[in-house]
C-alpha cells in the first residue's frame, strides 16, 4: 500500500533512450505478453478452486507491492502467513505495512469467498498470521467481487470534483470496523494542512541514501522486468515512460528528486476530491490488520463507485509527524495507519502478482 514513481525529465529521458534505443525495443516488446498476463491475473473465476480464491486474495493493496504474504492450504481452511523476507526494514521498520497488507489480502479472501459460495470465518492471532475457515455454500453476488479485479492504486492526477454526501456515506459505512476509526476530510483548507505533512515526509524520505536504495531495489522499469518477477512498482503504472533496465537505473538516479517529488505530491493531492485517513485505537498487529481489512473495504468499495485512490503515508511513515496528523484529525494520542487519497481519475496499467505455486507454502 504504497506509492513511489520516478519523476523523469524529457531532456535526460532522450539521453538515457538514445544511448540504448536498442534496449528500450527489447524491452518494450513484452507489452502485449504484459497485458494477457494482466488480464487473467484479474479475471473472475466461475467456480470455487482454492488456487483462484488465493489469486483473488493476492490482488489486495500492499506496500511497494512486495506481496509480503504466503498462503498455507488445509483442507477446509487457508492460512495467510507474513513474510518477513519481503519486509522493507527503512520505509516499515516495525512491519506496520506489512501486517496492513496481510489485512488486505485477508478481507479479498472473505469477500470474494462467499461470493463464489465459499463461506468462512476469519481468524487472526497474536504474530499475524491469520487463519480462514471455510465450507462450501450458496454464492451470494457481491459487486465488490468484480471490484477486487478492478481495484488499482491510482497515482495521477485527478479531476478535484466533489464526491457526492451519498457516495463518502457508503464508503464510511464500508469501512466501520472495531477498533478502527476513519476519517474523511474534504475541506480544501485541512486537504492543504495534510499535503504540507506529506511533502514534509517526502523531504525526509528523500534524503535517505537507505530509503533511495530500498525503493530502487523494488522498481520494475519495463514490461519483461515486471514480468520476471510479478512484483514491484511498474513505472507505466505511475504514468511513467517504459525503458530499459539500465536506463531506468540511470534516470532514477539522476532525476530522483526531493524538489520533484514534492512538486509532483502536491499536484496530486491538489487535484483530490478528498482524503481518509485510518486510525486504530491501539497499535498492535491484530489492530493494524483490522486497519488493512477496513481500508480494503473502502478502496474496493471506491473503486464500485467510480473513484480512484493512492497511498500518501509519509506522515505515518515519518514517526516524528504521526502527532501532528493525529491531532490535525482530530485523534490526538493514536498513531495514524493509513493515509489515502480519492477522487475521479484516469485507468492506469495495472501492476502485477505472482503466480499462485510461488506464495504458497
Amino acid at each position: 500500500m504504497h506509492r513511489r514513481s520516478l519523476l523523469m525529465g524529457f531532456g535526460g529521458l532522450a539521453v538515457l533512450v538514445g544511448a540504448g534505443g536498442a534496449g528500450l525495443h527489447a524491452a518494450t516488446g513484452s507489452s502485449g505478453a504484459y497485458g494477457r498476463y494482466s488480464t487473467i491475473l484479474r479475471s473472475i473465476p466461475i467456480d470455487f478452486a482454492v488456487p483462484e480464491l488465493i489469486r483473488l486474495a493476492t490482488l489486495a493493496a500492499n506496500s511497494h507491492n512486495t506481496q509480503p504474504w504466503r498462503f498455507q492450504v488445509a483442507e477446509t481452511a487457508i492460512n495467510i502467513l507474513p513474510d518477513l523476507s519481503r519486509a522493507t526494514p527503512v520505509v516499515d521498520p516495525d512491519n506496520h505495512h506489512l501486517f496492513l497488507s496481510l489485512g488486505c489480502a485477508a478481507e479479498n479472501l472473505v469477500i470474494a469467498g462467499a461470493a463464489i459460495g465459499v463461506h468462512g470465518v476469519l481468524e487472526s492471532n497474536p504474530d499475524g498470521s491469520l487463519r480462514y475457515s471455510y465450507g462450501l455454500g450458496t454464492p451470494q453476488p457481491d459487486p465488490l467481487l468484480q471490484a477486487i479485479a478492478q481495484r488499482q492504486t491510482t497515482r495521477a492526477l485527478y479531476d478535484g470534483q466533489p464526491v457526492p454526501a451519498s457516495d463518502l456515506d457508503t464508503l464510511r459505512q464500508a469501512a466501520e470496523t472495531d477498533g478502527v476509526r476513519l476519517i474523511i476530510i474534504e475541506e480544501r483548507a485541512r486537504i492543504n494542512q495534510i499535503r504540507d505533512l506529506v511533502v514534509a515526509g517526502n523531504e525526509v524520505q528523500m534524503q535517505d541514501p537507505a530509503f533511495r536504495a530500498e525503493i530502487k531495489t523494488w522498481l520494475r522499469f519495463n514490461p519483461r522486468s515486471a514480468m520476471a518477477t510479478g512484483d514491484g512498482l511498474y513505472a507505466p503504472a505511475s504514468g511513467n515512460p517504459t525503458l530499459p533496465d539500465f536506463a531506468g537505473r540511470l534516470a532514477f538516479d539522476a532525476f530522483f528528486t526531493a524538489s520533484g517529488e514534492n512538486d509532483k505530491y502536491a499536484k496530486q493531492i491538489d487535484s483530490s476530491s478528498g482524503i481518509a485517513i485510518f486510525l486504530a485505537e491501539r497499535a498492535d498487529i491484530q489492530s493494524w490488520i483490522r486497519v488493512g481489512r477496513a481500508c480494503q473495504r473502502f478502496a474496493l468499495t471506491a473503486t464500485m463507485l467510480g473513484l480512484k485512490h493512492a497511498f500518501i503515508n509519509q506522515p505515518v511513515e515519518v514517526a516524528r509527524l504521526r502527532p501532528e496528523l493525529a491531532s490535525l484529525v482530530g485523534e490526538p494520542g493514536l498513531r495514524p495507519d493509513i493515509v489515502m487519497r480519492f477522487g475521479h481519475g484516469p485507468q492506469m496499467p495495472y501492476s502485477l502478482r505472482r503466480p499462485v505455486p510461488a506464495v504458497m507454502t
